[in-house]
C-alpha cells in the first residue's frame, strides 16, 4: 500500500521527534550516569576493589575520627571562653581638664574591666609641671580605694552595655 506525501511527511515528522525526545532522554541518563559514577569512585575510592563491609568500617573509622576532633574542638572552645572571660572586655576612657591653668583635656582616667567588673582604673594627671599616674584596683565594678569622679564615671561607662 503506497503512502501518499501528506501521510509519508507526517510519519517522517513523527519519527524526527521521537528522535529528538530520545536523544534528549540519552543525554539525561549520561549525566545522570556520570554523576552517579562520581559519587561511587568518592564513597568507594578508585578501583580499589573494597567490599561493602571494609568500605563501611574506613567510613566509621572517619566518622569517629571526626567526632573526635569535633569534642577535642569543643572542649578547647570551653576553655578559651572560661578563659576570655577573664580577659579585658570593657573599656571606659574619661577625658578631663583638673586644673584651671592647662587645657587641652590632656588628663584621662581609663577602667579596664574584665566580664565580671574586675580589673583596673588608671589615672594619669596632667598639669604644666607634671604629669601624674594612678592605679587603682576594681572589683566588681567598686574599689576599695578612693577614686575620683572621673574614676567613678570611666567605670561606669565600662560597665554600660553600650560603652557609652
Amino acid at each position: 500500500m503506497p503512502l501518499d506525501p501528506q501521510a509519508l511527511s507526517t510519519v517522517v515528522l513523527v519519527l524526527v521527534v521521537a528522535v529528538v525526545v530520545l536523544a534528549i532522554w540519552v543525554a539525561w541518563l549520561q549525566r545522570s550516569d556520570a554523576l552517579l559514577r562520581r559519587r561511587l569512585r568518592r564513597l568507594f575510592g578508585e578501583g580499589e576493589g573494597v567490599g561493602l563491609d571494609e568500605l563501611l568500617d574506613r567510613q566509621f573509622r572517619r566518622l569517629d575520627t571526626v567526632a573526635e576532633r569535633v569534642e577535642a574542638l569543643n572542649r578547647l572552645h570551653h576553655e578559651l571562653e572560661a578563659l576570655s572571660q577573664q580577659s579585658i572586655q570593657k573599656v571606659g576612657v574619661i577625658r578631663f581638664n583638673p586644673f584651671a591653668d592647662t587645657g587641652g583635656d590632656q588628663s584621662f582616667a581609663v577602667a579596664l574591666l574584665d566580664a565580671d567588673g574586675n580589673g583596673v582604673v588608671l589615672s594619669s594627671l596632667h598639669g604644666r609641671a607634671d604629669t601624674r599616674i594612678f592605679a587603682k584596683p576594681v572589683q566588681g565594678g567598686r574599689s576599695k580605694h578612693a577614686l575620683s569622679d572621673e574614676e567613678q564615671d570611666a567605670i561606669r561607662k565600662a560597665l554600660s552595655p553600650a560603652g557609652a
